[in-house]
């Protein structure tokens, strides 16, 4: 079983650039909050970029937060990418080291804006890991 990558990225497209390069199966979720929300069915891990210039408030985007808001949906989040800039310092990455630490999955990656062809290794290397693991192979 390949881990589903659930992600949300806005009109500027770089997450969505991201988990492209990654050739996994993928499902986007919707750019405005209030628009239906997605299920899903599988174990997966969620990637997303964070917000709010620094503090926790808006660190994660509100589509996200629907999404797992959602009992099924959060109780088959298996790991977090987090996607960022590192102009915001210490608040780089922050929306996805929340989610990691409040849903108590592994942080599988910390990508800058749309990442490196090395990112891409890491991250699909960390998701075989999680799917080993998973299925206890």
């Amino acid at each position: 079983m390949t881990l589903l990558v659930v992600y949300y990225s806005t009109k500027s497209e770089n997450t969505h650039r991201f988990v492209a390069k990654l050739d996994l199966p993928s499902i986007r979720l919707p750019i405005k909050s209030g628009d239906a929300v997605t299920l899903v069915e599988r174990p997966y891990v969620i990637a997303f970029p964070s917000y709010g210039g620094g503090a926790s408030e808006g660190s994660i985007p509100n589509p996200v937060k629907d999404f797992l808001n959602i009992p099924s949906n959060r109780d088959k989040l298996m790991g977090v990418i987090a996607l960022g800039n590192t102009n915001f310092g210490e608040a780089f990455c922050l929306g996805g080291r929340l989610v990691s630490r409040k849903c108590n999955v592994p942080l599988v990656g910390k990508i800058e804006i749309m990442g490196t062809p090395e990112d891409i290794v890491e991250v699909k290397k960390a998701i075989q890991l999680l799917e080993e693991e998973i299925l206890n192979v």
